[in-house]
């Protein structure tokens, strides 16, 4: 009894000295995450200039470019994460492959985030969640997107049979195999299956949902289509001022984005047919953002190691919200809602401290509608207690053109707001800056950015 006694005693003390070995406070103090640069390739309409490209081919691109334009050392890039949405088997984990391919360190560490539109801007906030607990300095985020070269399958019931053959051949050779093929098979299981473009959910592609959102706020087509005219026109002042000649890595020595028609108008496009609700939806293959291909990556350095390095940060990420929202009714009115919360927590004001605004156009009528729920009283009292989340600005919004014109690759989209942005707060003289973007699922995301003092 004494003996047994004695053990645990003895455990107990070893147990108080082990605690005593280690600190349960670790993580450093919160840093302060610093925006240094990004870069995007061309973003293209579909199955044009990337055709032949692979999309972990233009992450790889994306990064050495970026890696280029800052003449940053490899070896000092601690992690890398980047957003694809509509993923090739091979490179599920598509940051790793593009990260070694573009050189980096087989030692550094990286992973691969699917959050539909918004996975850009969650790489990037995941990245500065690293750097502000101390467990990283320098991280490369952004992402990419190809729906020139997306997974198509064999039907479900294909699938099954090919699985399966292999057990057949064994019982009856070659023969049974064939047979037991054919066992059952139906004309319409002899398909292929491409990604779907519906939400899972709700079974309602977005462009049906955004439709209904716009008459749910009173959009009207005339509004969109202006909008669309809009986006384009300043899309294509800013390329032919050479303005994004420092936000944009080369293809092929060229910079040209070849979705941007500067020379629409809303006559032209007010000819188009509605694409989604039909015959009398507001939305058209004009107003609505069209399948891009392309890649972008964004440098987020804690604000020491920048200046230890020499670098001269373009702004500060001072704070951001994702939020989700009833898929079924308000698909893609993310953005008014985490719009809400992360300038209610910051303490800001929109119309009064938000010098910049840049989000995402996934449809003329879903970033209309947001902007109406944003200045609506009654939907603040329905959903805010009563405070609006505040009017937006257009002289201060997408003013270098948006994604209807530029162009939406799924997983890329969020780093080029964030670049855009951030760029326009030290041209501007703003200090700070929403970025905002909705997502399929009903998600949503905002971030707040302040301009950093060079």
């Amino acid at each position: 009894m004494m003996s047994s006694f004695r053990l645990a005693a003895s455990r107990g003390r070893t147990s108080l000295l082990t605690k005593a070995a280690y600190s349960t406070t670790s993580v450093a103090a919160s840093k302060n995450v610093v925006i240094v640069a990004g870069t995007r390739l061309p973003f293209a309409t579909t199955t044009t200039t990337y055709f032949d490209e692979l999309a972990v081919d233009l992450q790889r691109l994306a990064i050495s470019g970026l890696l280029t334009q800052t003449a940053l050392p490899k070896e000092a890039v601690d992690y890398v994460i980047c957003g694809n949405v509509i993923q090739e088997v091979r490179t599920s984990n598509i940051a790793r492959e593009a990260a070694i391919n573009a050189g980096l360190p087989v030692t550094t560490g990286a992973h691969t985030i699917a959050q539909a539109c918004i996975s850009a801007n969650a790489a990037i906030c995941a990245g500065a969640e690293k750097i502000m607990t101390g467990h990283a300095d320098v991280v490369i985020a952004g992402g990419c997107e190809t729906f020139s070269d997306v997974p198509i399958r064999l039907s479900r019931v294909l699938r099954q049979k090919a699985l399966t053959a292999q057990k057949a051949m064994k019982k009856g050779g070659t023969l049974g195999a064939i047979q037991h093929v054919l066992k059952g098979l139906k004309m319409k299981d002899i398909s292929l299956e491409t990604p779907a473009i519906a939400n899972y959910t709700t079974g309602e592609v977005m462009g049906v949902s955004s439709d209904r959102l716009s008459a749910k706020f009173g959009v009207s087509r005339e509004e969109q289509d202006e909008f669309t005219v809009r986006s384009h026109t300043l899309a294509g002042k800013a390329h032919a001022s050479g303005w994004y000649n420092d936000e944009i890595t080369a293809y092929k020595g060229s910079t040209e984005e070849n979705g941007i028609k500067a020379d629409s108008t809303v006559e032209k496009v007010s000819k188009l047919k509605p694409a989604f609700v039909k015959p009398h939806g507001t939305h058209t293959a004009a107003n609505s953002s069209f399948l891009t291909d392309g890649a972008a990556a964004s440098l987020l350095m804690s604000e020491e190691k920048a200046l230890e390095m020499g670098f001269k940060p373009l702004a500060y990420l001072r704070d951001w919200s994702f939020k989700a929202c009833d898929p079924f009714e308000e698909l893609l009115l993310g953005p008014t809602y985490c719009s809400q919360e992360v300038l209610s927590r910051m303490g800001l004001n929109m119309e009064a401290d938000i010098g910049v605004f840049e989000i995402h156009e996934a449809f003329a009528g879903q970033i209309l509608s947001n902007l109406t729920a944003m200045d609506s009283q009654k939907f603040a009292d329905d959903k805010f207690g009563g405070k609006k989340v505040g009017k937006v600005d257009f002289d201060k919004m997408n003013t270098k053109g948006g994604s209807l014109s530029i162009g939406h690759p799924f997983g890329a989209t969020g780093s080029r707001l964030v670049t855009t942005a951030s760029r326009r707060l030290q041209e501007e003289n703003q200090r700070f800056a929403l970025v905002a973007a909705c997502a399929d699922g009903g998600m949503g995301h905002a971030c707040v950015l302040e301009r950093y003092d060079n």
